[in-house]
């Protein structure tokens, strides 16, 4: 959800259900959204051949009940040339990653992160960016070729020529209501629409990247989750994707596997659902103030990171509230630390919500932040952007020497 979104007036109810409980959501901005959301479905349901797939993409359809044990982990053919992974370390000895998080608005802060960050990217020779969800507001895509991936993707990034590594955010997953993460299926037309993209890089939902690439010893490793069945604001209609169904249930193991088996230095899990944050949505676990609910409160999140992520990898990041934080290292992470970046388009409401040590935070510029690693230390370097005159400050720095698993032996 974003910050001018909607907290549901009880927890882990349908979208229908909520619609019930709060009929002035059929009036307003809101209203306006469900109506043009069902007028482009119905004309999607009545394209002749195509009307099998729309069907299967919504909620509780036949064909979407049906396990799909091998949606994360099919490979995809990319019909374009791709932008290539760095193979080897910039000038500094360094791999350079750019870190944004809900940027897709396709709106004037948008276009001025992206230019703050292009001077960046120059001068520090960074070769490999990160999306962290919410990635075409507010509703997701329609389809793969949907011209939403144009306008809120492709152009305002337009000369942050590199491979962009992405994963899903509740917006990307809207249902009926917008950022409900009500329908993960939709998240499938983003995967299907790297295979057009030079930039878009999503082979599957879930997935993982290393730098260098093939190497038996990267420097650095990533770990894409799509955390949205286990964080959507309403329950989730599809078995499929219930909090405990078949797709998180793979999920999970793949991620406990992936993690065991990485030789990388540095590993670093990327989510659109924070595990902890100081924002005003809260922590998994009491996600916007909720104590009860599978999905409302994301319970079953929280025990995720808690028993498969931390004291295993370095860095969580992750978006969702639009703010920047750099929490520290706590006995509850066993070492690992929480990084917040979800500043890119939208900003936050000023204050602090929550009370975990932070290293660094701000809850009210736009901004990114740059990763840099080599064997030697990790370095977290965040940027606040003016928009006006689109120019990044760096705001604070951060370094570590020793890995999570080093620490912990």
């Amino acid at each position: 959800m974003c910050d001018d979104d909607l907290i549901p007036p009880h927890p882990d109810l349908t979208e229908a259900q909520w619609l019930r409980a709060e009929p002035e959501l059929a009036e307003g901005p809101v209203g306006e959204r469900v109506r043009a959301m069902g007028t482009v479905r119905r004309r999607a349901l009545l394209g002749g051949a195509a009307a099998g797939a729309a069907l299967a993409a919504l909620p509780g359809s036949a064909a979407a009940a049906e396990p799909r044990a091998t949606d994360a982990t099919r490979p995809r053919t990319a019909s374009v040339e791709k932008f290539p992974f760095p193979q080897r370390p910039n000038s500094q000895g360094e791999f350079a990653i750019l870190v944004t998080g809900d940027a897709g608005t396709g709106k004037e802060e948008q276009y001025a992160v992206a230019a703050a960050a292009r001077e960046v990217c120059r001068r520090e020779g960074i070769g490999l960016a990160v999306g962290l969800g919410d990635n075409i507001y507010e509703n997701g895509p329609e389809s793969d070729t949907d011209d939403e991936f144009r306008t809120k993707f492709e152009e305002p990034n337009t000369g942050l020529d590199m491979p962009w590594l992405m994963v899903l955010g509740n917006h990307d997953c809207s249902g009926l209501l917008p950022g409900s993460g009500g329908d993960p299926s939709r998240g499938d037309r983003e995967v299907s629409y790297a295979r057009s993209s030079r930039r878009w890089y999503m082979p599957s939902r879930y997935y993982t990247a290393a730098l260098p690439a093939g190497g038996a010893d990267p420097v650095i490793e990533f770990f894409a989750l799509d955390t949205n069945p286990v964080a959507s604001t309403v329950a989730q209609l599809d078995p499929h994707y219930s909090w405990n169904g078949p797709y998180m249930r793979a999920q999970r193991a793949w991620l406990d596997s992936a993690l065991e088996a990485s030789r990388a230095r540095w590993k670093v899990v990327i989510g659109h659902h924070p595990y902890l944050n100081n924002g005003k949505h809260g922590s998994a676990g009491t996600y916007d103030g909720f104590l009860i609910g599978h999905y409302t409160r994301g319970i079953h999140l929280k025990e995720l990171y808690e028993e498969v992520v931390v004291g295993r990898a370095d860095l969580i990041l992750s978006g969702h509230d639009h703010t920047l934080q750099l929490l520290e290292p706590t006995t509850r992470t066993a070492g690992t630390r929480q990084i917040v970046c979800g500043a890119s388009s939208k900003s936050g409401d000023g204050k602090a919500h929550g009370k975990h040590p932070a290293t660094w935070q701000n809850f009210s510029d736009h901004g990114f932040m740059v990763v840099k690693v080599s064997d030697r230390a990790m370095t977290v370097d965040a940027y606040t952007v003016d928009v006006p005159s689109r120019t990044a400050r760096l705001a604070h720095t951060t370094r570590t020497t020793t890995p999570v698993r080093a620490t912990a032996q």
